[in-house]
């Protein structure tokens, strides 16, 4: 398994796993969360940090000191330019070219505005980020950001925050099939079994939040996350066997004593 990686652009995680840094009810919430998920990539908001925090209660601070790869993200951007705008601040700033594209079309639904994405990702490619675009389930847009230049791309599998799972596993199919970049479901996981569904689907990876630090014990359920995307990837390398409408005996007949068949 050690050489089963996920490869985004030139960065290359064990851990097929990236979670967000909000809504934990404080640092130590999240510290314990990050550390039970194994994974390596995080995700930041960078229009909602805290900049004027002191060094040990900066968030940033300790997950470069704790070696994480940063994921600036543009949540709360509605437009392109200011998508572009905050992750050059990202930029400035002195994290990676490293970034999440997300530019919302609806407050209500949180969907993407696949115009205004679309237009963010290829200024941003252009200018020499790795940019990874939160977009909706639609294989024909998932093959234009690929098309762009983007490192991966990333569908929901629900609206933000809904914890609804993935709810058009043929459209994730599609867009897999589609693009030779990495796909990362991002949005709408509720619990392990829905991180398990999308990996056996093939997904590259899973990007999550509220499933994990809106859960009850989040510690545990980063753990049960962690868990649930490893084994969704050995399903899915190892190899289902095809669904049948009867039964296949799993001791055969054949050679049975007393058998005529």
């Amino acid at each position: 398994m050690t050489a089963d990686k996920l490869q985004v652009g030139d960065h290359a995680f064990q851990s097929r796993l990236i979670v967000g840094t909000g809504k934990y009810k404080d640092l130590d919430a999240t510290k314990q969360a990050l550390k039970a998920s194994g994974a390596e990539m995080v995700t930041v908001a960078v229009r909602r940090l805290d900049l004027q925090a002191p060094g040990g209660d900066n968030l940033v601070s300790y997950l470069q000191k704790e070696g994480f790869t940063l994921l600036p993200n543009t949540a709360g951007c509605y437009t392109a330019d200011d998508a572009v705008r905050t992750c050059r601040l990202a930029r400035e700033l002195g994290m990676s070219g490293l970034v999440k594209v997300e530019v919302l079309g609806d407050e209500r639904t949180l969907f993407p505005d696949v115009v205004q994405t679309l237009e963010a990702a290829k200024t941003l490619v252009d200018e020499g980020f790795t940019v990874l675009p939160y977009t909706t389930d639609d294989p024909i847009t998932a093959k234009k950001l690929a098309d762009i230049g983007c490192a991966a791309v990333m569908p929901l599998a629900a609206p933000i925050g809904s914890g609804l799972g993935v709810r058009n596993p043929y459209n994730i199919e599609l867009i897999r099939n589609a693009v030779s970049v990495p796909v990362i479901v991002d949005a709408g996981v509720g619990t392990a079994s829905d991180a398990a569904v999308a990996m056996e689907l093939g997904c590259d990876g899973v990007l999550m939040n509220t499933a994990i630090a809106g859960a009850q014990d989040p510690t545990r359920m980063a753990r049960a996350m962690r868990l649930a995307v490893e084994a969704g990837r050995d399903a899915f390398l190892a190899g289902r066997i095809p669904r049948k409408l009867y039964a296949t005996a799993s001791s055969p007949l054949e050679g049975v004593i007393g058998s005529t068949r």
